[in-house]
């Protein structure tokens, strides 16, 4: 009976345990703005072979007029249709035929790809 009365306590404490604050996380990280005022937030993590780069457009839905809505999204599209380095429809080539993936999303107060 007292093992039965020891899983009571456990299983009575472990939801008050799980609420308990999670320590803080650090992260190192450099930032700047460059001459063309893109701010740049940079974080090296060497613990795997990836590199990430996420992109954000301060454009977003929140930005747009009523009875002209949708350019946040349409512009987060038109991030992917070239440009005078990369051909039209080229990103996503370029970027699996070297292994990665590529995406993007709108919301409120931004329109990001990465």
């Amino acid at each position: 009976m007292k093992s039965a009365a020891a899983l009571l306590v456990l299983a009575l404490a472990a939801p008050v345990l799980a609420q308990s604050p999670a320590p803080p996380i650090e992260v190192k990280y450099t930032q700047f703005t460059l001459a063309n005022g893109m701010h740049v937030i940079l974080h090296e993590d060497h613990s795997v072979p990836i590199v990430t780069v996420n992109t954000w457009h301060h454009v977003g839905s929140a930005n747009e007029q009523p009875g002209r809505t949708g350019f946040a999204h349409l512009f987060e599209h038109m991030m992917f249709q070239g440009s005078a380095n990369v051909p039209e429809t080229a990103h996503f080539a370029l970027i699996e035929k070297a292994g990665g993936s590529l995406n993007g999303s709108t919301w409120l107060d931004r329109s990001a790809r990465w």
